[in-house]
């Protein structure tokens, strides 16, 4: 369980095919904290560290994984969010996020507008509909309110504190995003569709 709080960002080292799965290897800053086993959220994708260096860890991607997040196309040196799974005792300051992306998105605008920065994100039907303009959504990761619901896109504000954490400074329009809708807008629809 991760709150969609980037807590640092990291850079990705390599991405080395193996077979029909890969092995990621992150430069993060916090690696000497962290264990093998240990959950990390990778742009939102919840991995598992499976080798530890030390400054440097390594997940390995399943195919289906690879098939739903936009992992598969990280290059070297590309900067990636990063979150370590929420303890017990940790504040909740973003909202519920599980690192399982349910699809990708593709960036359709970031641009400046004064000190803050308009980001607007093109969704797919499986992620708009769980979607309102003021709830929650997590992009790479990253725990944002929608301003706006658009048509087929949400709109977000990014303050600058958040636009220098992330990976957002590196982003640009047509780059795909790792989605994962609000766990409890899935469970209510889950519900509703028992009872029926």
């Amino acid at each position: 369980m991760f709150t969609g709080l980037i807590e640092s960002t990291g850079r990705t080292i390599s991405l080395e095919p193996r077979g029909e799965q890969a092995r990621l290897t992150i430069e993060v800053p916090f690696s000497e904290e962290t264990a093998r086993g240990d959950s990390v959220a990778i742009n939102g994708c919840c991995l598992t560290v499976v080798e530890q260096s030390e400054n440097s860890l390594a997940f390995d991607i399943l195919t289906q994984t690879l098939d739903v997040t936009s992992l598969g196309s990280l290059k070297p040196g590309a900067l990636v969010n990063l979150e370590r799974a929420l303890r017990a005792n940790d504040r909740l300051g973003g909202h519920f996020v599980q690192g399982h992306v349910d699809a990708t998105g593709v960036i359709n605008d970031l641009s400046t507008k004064g000190q803050d920065h308009r980001y607007e994100v093109q969704l797919p039907p499986e992620v708009y509909r769980y979607c309102i303009s003021r709830g929650s959504l997590a992009v790479d990761g990253i725990s944002l309110t929608i301003a706006e619901l658009l048509p087929d896109s949400a709109l977000f504000w990014i303050t600058p504190h958040t636009f220098r954490a992330t990976n957002l400074q590196s982003a640009c329009a047509g780059q795909k995003v790792n989605l994962e809708a609000d766990l409890l807008a899935k469970y209510v629809e889950g519900l509703a569709r028992d009872k029926r």
